[in-house]
């Protein structure tokens, strides 16, 4: 089975980065475009310049689906991420570059229709050949959808995953079951605090690198709800409140005048007066903080909404 445009396929690997066009890659970027990414060597190799450059769009986790709508001879595909919103960009979903061995086909993945969706609930993990055998595939994030392959087995689970025969096994701990209904506002801040300090990584959406709006999208993601990629998309998908009457969970917006939104951080409590804490993928400090807004965030404060 092969890749074919205008078909689906979903990623085989454990964070796929999504890229504006394959000319745009670095020379440092090769082990987040290899046949196995390793974001976090690729990361690891970024100084402070290159981890804001904006060659990189998105990235799509283990599992996430796609539709192909351009196969290059070089090995790259133009896909559309359809579990990232992007309105303004494409309604079908983020569009972008990605290598093409880092997808299969949706045919290729093995699942039962009636197994339960699960979802990854620790930070990072990995998928084993056996319980407590070797590692296949490192670096699978919180976030993560995966499809039970049986059931737990002296603590841990077997899974399916995109391009393997055989399930894949990892802690049952590190699982939970998609819930049926929404989640608190205080349980998706939650999240999001699990993930203070993890570096800013421009277009990133991991545990490993995360940018403002990625945050927010991967923090809702883990309770199942699909919100827009870009925090303008965000705000234009979320309910305006008024200044003061936001609480824990709800977003801030951020604008300079007569420009579109720029920044969102999630509240972290009650306004008091003028002060307000938010936590954020901070551009300036290149990593997820928790701070009172300083007075130039106060400056460019133009909103805050409630998903």
């Amino acid at each position: 089975m092969e890749l074919q445009p205008g078909r689906e396929a979903v990623v085989r690997v454990a964070v796929a980065t999504l890229w504006t066009a394959p000319e745009a890659v670095r020379p440092v970027d090769c082990p987040a475009v290899a046949a196995d990414a390793d974001i976090p060597a690729w990361i690891s190799g970024l100084d402070t310049d290159q981890q804001v450059g904006d060659c990189v769009l998105s990235q799509l986790l283990l599992g996430e689906r796609v539709l192909v709508t351009e196969l290059r001879p070089d090995g790259w595909a133009h896909v559309v991420a359809v579990e990232q919103p992007a309105a303004k960009l494409d309604p079908r979903g983020y569009p972008g570059w990605l290598p093409a061995d880092q997808l299969v086909p949706t045919d290729a993945v093995t699942a039962g229709p009636t197994e339960p969706p699960l979802v990854v609930d620790a930070t990072v993990s990995a998928l084993r050949a056996a319980p407590d055998g070797p590692v296949v595939l490192p670096g699978v994030v919180i976030g993560t959808r995966l499809v039970a392959a049986g059931p737990p087995r002296d603590g841990w689970r077997p899974v399916h995953a995109p391009g393997h025969a055989d399930p894949l096994w990892l802690p049952a701990a590190h699982l939970a079951e998609v819930a049926a209904t929404p989640p608190s506002a205080e349980e998706v801040l939650a999240v999001a605090q699990r993930l203070l300090h993890v570096v800013y990584i421009w277009g990133g959406v991991s545990a490993h690198g995360i940018d403002c709006s990625g945050l927010v999208h991967l923090a809702w993601r883990r309770f199942g709800v699909r919100l827009p990629r870009d925090a303008d998309d965000q705000a234009a998908a979320t309910t305006p409140l008024p200044l003061g009457a936001e609480r824990p969970g709800d977003l801030y917006f951020f604008a300079r005048p007569g420009r579109k939104i720029h920044h969102i951080g999630i509240v972290t409590a009650e306004p008091h007066d003028d002060d307000r804490r938010m936590l954020h993928a901070c551009y300036r400090q290149r990593r997820v903080l928790e701070e009172p807004l300083p007075a130039e965030r106060t400056a460019t404060l133009v909103g805050a909404h409630r998903v």
